[in-house]
């Protein structure tokens, strides 16, 4: 048969796709906009009659049916970092959590550390060689596709057709879905007066031929709008978002001054807009590649000037930051940041930003604090830190002792926590 044919053959209903699930079977999804709707929806229609199955998948966007603790023995899902939809039951402890670094989510499927049944993934159409290409995600997808059992793709028109390591083959597919509802849309954060002058702050801090990875939030899209004046930036990142998009039509990003794949942009999902999906079809200057590629410290240092922007909620007097749970109550997860923060340092001329307001809950709370709150789960160490960034200035930090750091990050605390700040250190013996 032709590749037309092996098409025809497996394309089915999302409701029939179901009955390639197995009791105890565990489901890749891909991140965000990757993940498959009318997939999901069908799963969560049918979870009654299933037994022990898992859904893993890093930031979900839609809260589809079986979020639902009373079915959690039916479908359960299982978080590598926790989004809207799946928060509320990972603070109530009925969705599971699997910490790990997002660059070291392939090797764990792949060493059957964590378990990769099925594959269930959004997809472009197929070209004329019988290749799907799973633009918008192939993040861990793509190491998932290599040991799952049933593949099911859900093709859909809108989804972009990109170059890099992120294609799949009409011989690996075990069914197909199609589907033509536009892609779902994330619109950029709200950026206010304290993001923008912390973006002020890391702007002057890059320069012209600097390789950008970026994370998502309103201060790291307040850097990218502070960046527009640049020249011959370079993007190696894990998400390429509209932030990303503005820069380029700008003119800021050619990507010829890069070190390592000069010409070519990198990442491994894509969350925005509709014209950042547009943006992404065929495009020669972007590749999409699986995230031990993009997010593997080792190879993303290999760009020199390489400046990794991250946020985080909390940071202590020694430079570890908690950006991924408020105490013990977890809410996101490792993600990419602590691979970018030890690529920038790898890199030759690196820098890495962590980037948080000074206070929370309304001016009431400093964000710098003697210690992290206990139980407080730490994403960058102290032994990775470089530099802290508040809308009170720039911390740098790597390579200083403990009292220069105690010093430093006190001096871009909010001045009506400095006393305080102060008083604490000395109590430590920081200071």
């Amino acid at each position: 048969m032709n590749h037309s044919q092996h098409y025809a053959q497996k394309t089915c209903a999302a409701a029939d796709a179901i009955a390639l699930i197995r009791n105890g079977d565990t489901i890749i999804v891909p991140t965000g906009v990757g993940e498959p709707p009318a997939l999901l929806e069908a799963l969560s229609d049918q979870r009654h009659r299933l037994h022990g199955v898992a859904v893993s998948q890093i930031l979900p966007l839609r809260k589809f049916g079986y979020f639902d603790e009373a079915t959690q023995d039916h479908v359960r899902h299982s978080a590598y970092f926790f989004g809207g939809p799946s928060r509320p039951g990972g603070q109530a402890g009925w969705i599971d959590y699997i910490p790990a670094y997002f660059s070291e989510l392939p090797q764990l499927i792949e060493r059957g550390l964590t378990p990769a049944d099925v594959v269930f993934s959004l997809a472009s159409p197929m070209d004329e060689h019988g290749y799907f290409s799973l633009a918008l995600a192939p993040d861990y997808t793509m190491a998932a596709v290599k040991k799952a059992r049933v593949i099911v793709l859900e093709v859909n028109p809108n989804v972009p057709f990109a170059f890099g390591d992120c294609h799949v083959h009409i011989s690996q597919v075990s069914a197909l879905v199609e589907t033509q509802d536009p892609l779902l849309e994330v619109g950029l954060p709200e950026i206010g007066t304290v993001q923008e002058a912390i973006g002020k702050y890391v702007a002057e801090l890059i320069d012209d031929g600097s390789t950008l990875q970026i994370g998502y939030g309103g201060i790291p899209e307040a850097v990218v709008m502070q960046l527009k004046h640049k020249h011959d930036l370079g993007i190696h990142t894990e998400m390429i978002g509209d932030g990303i998009l503005t820069l380029v039509e700008a003119g800021a990003v050619t990507n010829r001054k890069k070190t390592f794949l000069p010409g070519k942009m990198v990442a491994t999902f894509g969350l925005g807009s509709q014209k950042l999906y547009r943006f992404m079809h065929r495009n020669p200057a972007l590749e999409m590649h699986p995230v031990e590629f993009t997010n593997d410290p080792y190879i993303a240092a290999k760009n020199d000037r390489l400046v990794a922007i991250n946020a985080t909620m909390q940071v202590d007097m020694l430079g570890q930051c908690g950006s991924e749970s408020l105490g013990t109550l977890p809410y996101s997860g490792t993600g990419g940041q602590a691979d970018f923060v030890r690529a920038a340092n790898r890199s030759r001329d690196g820098k890495a930003f962590i980037v948080l307001p000074s206070t929370a809950k309304g001016g009431s709370i400093s964000r710098i604090v003697p210690t992290l709150s206990a139980g407080t789960h730490v994403t960058t160490s102290k032994n990775d830190i470089n530099y802290v960034v508040t809308e009170y200035g720039v911390a740098q930090l790597r390579g200083k002792s403990a009292r220069q750091r105690c010093e430093a990050l006190i001096g871009i605390a909010h001045p009506d926590f400095r006393g305080e700040l102060r008083n604490q250190a000395r109590a430590l013996k920081l200071l």
